[in-house]
C-alpha cells in the first residue's frame, strides 16, 4: 500500500496570474460541501493507516476558515497517526493565528510559504495579495507555535524582473531562517490570466543566469541542492516530494489531485461539481513496465544524487543499463551521466539539460 498522501483544496480567495493547478473561488458552502466529499472519497478507498507524510496542497489550504481547517485535519486524523512529515502549503494573506494554533493541535509539522517575491511591484504584477512583512509575520506565528521546518516557494524570470530584484528577493528570504527553498521559474499556461494576456517570461539566457545565481548563491549559505529545484538545510529535505522522485506510490484525494497506485497513474476530476456528485471519479492512466521504467528514470535523474540503480533492478527484475542498452553508455560517454555509489546522475555540467537526456533514453 502507497505511504504517501497529497490531498488538494482547490478553494482560493482570488487567483494568481501564473496559476495552472486546478482552483475555484472560495465560498463556505461550496467548502463544507467539498469537505463531505472528500470524507466520503476517504471512506470509499482502502487508505493505509500508516502513511509516513501527509502534503495539503491546493489552490490555498489556508483559504478555508478556521473550523473547516479543523473539519479537515479530524477526517485526516485516522492516518495522521504515524507521519513523520505533515506538511500544508499555506498564503500568508489567509493565514493568523487561529490557523496556526489548528495546525499544531492536528500534528503538522511543516509548512510550505508561498514567498516568490519581496518586491511589492513583481508580487502585485503576478497577482499576489501579500506583502514581504506578511511573510515575515507568517514565519512568527508558525515558529511561535512549534512548526519550525518552513520552506519558501522563490519565483524568477517574472515579467520585468531584474537581476538585482532577483538578489534582493534571494537575501530577504534568507533573513527569515527558512529550512528549505523550492526554485520555480515562471511558465505561462495558455489557460492562466498570464496565458490569455499574452505575458512571456524573461529570455532563456537571463533565466539561466538568474538560476546559477540562486544555487550558488544558496550553496553558500548552506543549503544544498538535493534535487534540480529543491534546496534545504542538512536533514530538512522534503521526505513526500522525495517520494515522488523516488517513484514510490500515493494516494491523491480531492478535486484536482493526482495519484499513483498498482502500476496505475490517475489524476481526479477537476470539475468541482462533477466531484461533489462522485468524488470517485476521475481518468486513469494504466503504465506497462516500459512507461514505469522510463518514468522511474525521469523522476530519479531530478535527484542530484540521482537515481538508486539496485532499487532499480529490485523494482524490475533487470539492470538499468540491460533496460537501456546503448542509450546509457552514449550518455556515459558524453560525460552526461555518471555512475556514484550505486546511483546514476546528471553531472554538474548536464544537470540543465535534463529534458535533453530523457529524449535519448526514450529514443
Amino acid at each position: 500500500m502507497a505511504e504517501y498522501l497529497y490531498l488538494h483544496v482547490p478553494f482560493c480567495r482570488h487567483i494568481c496570474y501564473y496559476c495552472d493547478f486546478t482552483h475555484v473561488a472560495y465560498t463556505k458552502n461550496k467548502a463544507d460541501e467539498w469537505l463531505e466529499a472528500v470524507e466520503k472519497e476517504l471512506s470509499l478507498k482502502r487508505i493505509n493507516p500508516c502513511l509516513k507524510t501527509i502534503y495539503i496542497g491546493g489552490g490555498t489550504p489556508t483559504s478555508l476558515s478556521k473550523d473547516q481547517l479543523e473539519h479537515l485535519f479530524r477526517i485526516l486524523k485516522p492516518y495522521s497517526a504515524n507521519v513523520q512529515e505533515y506538511t500544508i502549503e499555506i498564503n500568508p494573506e489567509t493565514f493568523d493565528k487561529d490557523k496556526a494554533g489548528c495546525l499544531k493541535a492536528y500534528g503538522v509539522n511543516r509548512a510550505s510559504i508561498g514567498f516568490q517575491t519581496s518586491d511589492p511591484g513583481l508580487l502585485k504584477a503576478i497577482g499576489r495579495n501579500h506583502s514581504y512583512e506578511d511573510v515575515k509575520k507568517t514565519m512568527v506565528l508558525l515558529k511561535e507555535h512549534g512548526i519550525r521546518n518552513i520552506s519558501l516557494d522563490l519565483m524568477y524570470s517574472l515579467p520585468g524582473q531584474t537581476m538585482e530584484m532577483l538578489r534582493k528577493s534571494v537575501e530577504d528570504a534568507l533573513a527569515l531562517s527558512p529550512t528549505h527553498m523550492s526554485l520555480y521559474s515562471l511558465l505561462v499556461e495558455e489557460n492562466t490570466v498570464f496565458g490569455r494576456r499574452g505575458i512571456e517570461p524573461l529570455d532563456e539566457e537571463t533565466e539561466a543566469d538568474m538560476y546559477e545565481w540562486i544555487c550558488e548563491k544558496l550553496e553558500r549559505e548552506g543549503f544544498h541542492q538535493y534535487e534540480i529545484s529543491n534546496f534545504s538545510l542538512e536533514g530538512k529535505e522534503s521526505l513526500h516530494n522525495q517520494a515522488y522522485w523516488k517513484y514510490d506510490d500515493f494516494y491523491g484525494i480531492g478535486c484536482g489531485a493526482s495519484g499513483k497506485e498498482n502500476h496505475i497513474r490517475y489524476d481526479n476530476t477537476k470539475s468541482l461539481s462533477l466531484y461533489l456528485k462522485d468524488p470517485l471519479i476521475k481518468e486513469e492512466i494504466p503504465l506497462n513496465t516500459k512507461d514505469e521504467m522510463f518514468e522511474m528514470a525521469m523522476m530519479g535523474l531530478r535527484l542530484k544524487q540521482g537515481m538508486d540503480l539496485n532499487c532499480f533492478t529490485e523494482r524490475f527484475g533487470i539492470h538499468f543499463e540491460e533496460a537501456f542498452a546503448g542509450k546509457m553508455e552514449r550518455l556515459l560517454e558524453k560525460g552526461w551521466l555518471k555512475i556514484e555509489k550505486g546511483h546514476i546522475s546528471c553531472t554538474k555540467e548536464s544537470f540543465g539539460i535534463l529534458n535533453t537526456i530523457l529524449i535519448e533514453l526514450m529514443d
